[in-house]
């Protein structure tokens, strides 16, 4: 039996994104069993949780061994708690020092890593007599936000000793995860500073979805759990070519993968649209902007209003493929801002089915491979205008 909740978004729409939130809390079962006894998870739910919706699945990620949240920004934040999820909620990014207050009000746990971040909380502390709670965050080689780990000893000395802080954990976020090489190079930056400080009540993270596949790291106990949540895996080299410029030779290579653990992880995103046109191409006619398909014999055209404004590339254009009543069919010609087109010669088909672009059979990663990026990108970008459909099997 399929139970379905709806958001109230956009409900006039023939297309749409489902998300089966059992397969969310399979998936988080699955990672927390991956996970070493002791180990806290972090759910990371930025960017309304990689386009599947934070605040409609965060009470399925807590019940199902979340211990905490991650979002990306204060406003994030502050979503899930007008939602009522009152769990610790770390804001991961970088926080402006004019919003720290708003972050105390909300009750939100903030990275830190700057004097100016600590002159604003303790502003933020003597305006509300409420102390902020903050993270550190250490650049150990991401060279994106963070304390240089050369500074990093006497920064977190700092923060240990104010009073007007609620010190709860260190972290930092590894740029090379399939790197053994450079990600031991963080690694040991990492635990220099971890050595040298009191780490009594702290959580401390450094292994991401990626890392806590490939490293053990004695110095933390807390991972976070990104991509897989949301039933892929992290961008890791499984064949000839994309490990070249990173292992020396193939017995590197299979070292390195010989201790990678991949929790079982099943897909969670389905992106469907209803036909809204069937009509005949002749032979020769093309189809869409600039007739990148041209009919070969007479076709049988369906039309579903979804397109590039939806958040799939037009540079998927004629290279996919979707599911009609059990069978496969072609995209053709360019995707439009809110349409695409696909060839449904011989399949019984009529107005108002269902044509499926995503599920098993079609992944995001495929996608992915297409375009050369990420799957990560690809559901962050499906949640402009889609209407999101929540489904338990």
């Amino acid at each position: 039996m399929k139970n379905v909740r709806q958001t109230n978004i956009n409900i006039h729409r023939d297309s749409w994104v489902e998300i089966n939130l059992e397969n969310i809390a399979y998936n988080m079962r699955s990672i927390r069993k991956n996970t070493p006894k002791g180990i806290k998870l972090l759910a990371v739910v930025k960017a309304d949780a990689y386009g599947h919706g934070s605040v409609m699945i965060a009470p399925t990620l807590l019940a199902s061994g979340a211990d905490m949240l991650g979002v990306a920004s204060i406003d994030e934040g502050v979503d899930l708690r007008q939602a009522k999820i009152n769990c610790e909620i770390l804001v991961l990014g970088a926080v402006p020092v004019w919003a720290v207050e708003s972050a105390v009000k909300a009750d939100l746990t903030i990275a830190i890593f700057s004097k100016e971040h600590l002159t604003a909380c303790k502003q933020a502390y003597e305006r509300t007599g409420q102390r902020p709670k903050v993270h550190v965050k250490l650049d150990t080689g991401m060279n994106r936000i963070g304390v240089s780990s050369d500074d990093a000893v006497e920064f977190i000395n700092e923060v240990r000793i104010a009073d007007y802080l609620e010190f709860g954990g260190v972290f930092t976020h590894l740029a090379n995860a399939e790197n053994r090489e450079k990600t031991q190079i963080q690694i040991d930056r990492w635990n220099r500073v971890i050595s040298q400080i009191d780490t009594n009540g702290l959580l401390l993270h450094i292994l991401n979805t990626a890392g806590a596949m490939c490293y053990d790291v004695p110095n933390s106990n807390m991972y976070r759990a990104g991509i897989g949540i949301y039933g892929l895996y992290p961008d890791l080299p499984e064949d000839g070519e994309s490990k070249k410029p990173i292992y020396k030779t193939d017995e590197d290579y299979n070292s390195f993968h010989s201790v990678v653990k991949k929790p079982d992880l099943k897909p969670v995103m389905s992106l469907k649209a209803r036909i809204v046109n069937i009509h005949e191409a002749r032979d020769g006619e093309g189809i869409s902007y600039g007739h990148t398909f041209t009919a070969h014999g007479n076709r049988k055209i369906a039309t579903v209003p979804l397109g590039y404004a939806d958040g799939v590339p037009r540079g998927l254009s004629n290279k996919i493929s979707g599911s009609l009543n059990g069978k496969d069919v072609p995209q053709v010609g360019n995707i439009t801002m809110d349409q695409m087109m696909f060839d449904i010669t011989g399949v019984d088909a009529e107005l108002g089915d269902v044509i499926t672009l995503l599920d098993e059979k079609h992944s995001i990663d495929e996608w992915a491979k297409i375009l050369g990026t990420i799957n990560y990108e690809l559901t962050c970008r499906l949640k402009v205008r889609l209407p999101r459909v929540y489904t338990r099997d």
